[in-house]
C-alpha cells in the first residue's frame, strides 16, 4: 500500500462549501475592507494561485487573521446549510477500513469540522484546524510526527493551489481534487502526483499502486 498517511483538506475537498463561500464573500469583503467579488470574477480567481487572489481582491494581508476567525464565526452559524459531498463517507470509510490513518487540516475550526464530518468525524486519528492562510506546512510536519508515518508514505489531498504548495514545501506527495474551489486547469499546471476527477477514484488509487486515476 503507497500511502499509510492522507491528510485531507475540508472545504472543497470534502465538505461543499463553496456555494456558502460565494453567497457571503462580499458581506466579509465589506465588513474588512477589501473588493467585492463580482460574478464575472469568480472563474478567473478560481484559476489564480491564493497570493493572486489576495492582490487582486486588495485584501489587507494584516487583516487575514481577523477574516479567518470572522469566517469561522460564520460557516458555524451556517453549518446546516454545507454537506460533505456525495461519496465522502464511503471513501473515508475505505480508506481506515483498510489501515490508512485520516487527518485533517484545515483553516476552519476543529468544532466546525467535526459538526461538518458528523459520524465521520470518529473515522479521523489527527486533526490539525485553524490553519492560517500559509500555516499549512507546519500543521502537515506535526501531523506526520503525530503519525509516526516516514514522509513517503504521506499524501495531502486538497482543492487549491496552496494545498499542494504546502505538501511540497514539507516533501509529501500532493493529490489535487477537481470539484473544489481551484479550477482543475490551475491544478494541473502545477503537476500534482496524483488528480481526482470524481471522489470514488481517491479510494482505489491510494490503495494501489495505480498512480493515476481511469480516465473516464
Amino acid at each position: 500500500m503507497p500511502y499509510s498517511l492522507a491528510i485531507f483538506d475540508l472545504d472543497g475537498t470534502l465538505a461543499d462549501s463553496f456555494p456558502w463561500f460565494l453567497r457571503t464573500i462580499n458581506d466579509v469583503a465589506d465588513r474588512f475592507g477589501f473588493r467585492r467579488v463580482r460574478d464575472e470574477d469568480v472563474e478567473g480567481l478560481r484559476h489564480a494561485s491564493t497570493r493572486e487572489i489576495l492582490s487582486r481582491l486588495e485584501v489587507p494581508l494584516w487583516k487575514l487573521p481577523a477574516i479567518a476567525r470572522h469566517a469561522r464565526r460564520l460557516k458555524a452559524q451556517a453549518a446546516a446549510e454545507i454537506s460533505l459531498f456525495a461519496g465522502v463517507e464511503t471513501m473515508l470509510r475505505t480508506l481506515a477500513g483498510s489501515g490508512v490513518q485520516l487527518a485533517l487540516v484545515t483553516s476552519d475550526s476543529e468544532a466546525n469540522a467535526r459538526e461538518k464530518l458528523g459520524p465521520t468525524a470518529a473515522l479521523f486519528a489527527h486533526f490539525d484546524c485553524s490553519a492560517s492562510v500559509f500555516g499549512k506546512p507546519a500543521k502537515f510536519r506535526r501531523v506526520i510526527r503525530r503519525a509516526g508515518v516516514a514522509p513517503g508514505k504521506v499524501i495531502a489531498i486538497g482543492d487549491e493551489v496552496r494545498d499542494i504548495e504546502a505538501a511540497r514545501a514539507v516533501g509529501i506527495a500532493c493529490g489535487a481534487v477537481c470539484w473544489g474551489y481551484a479550477a482543475p486547469a490551475a491544478l494541473r499546471a502545477l503537476a500534482p502526483d496524483l488528480v481526482f476527477e470524481r471522489i470514488d477514484d481517491v479510494a482505489p488509487v491510494l490503495l494501489s499502486n495505480v498512480r493515476e486515476p481511469t480516465p473516464t
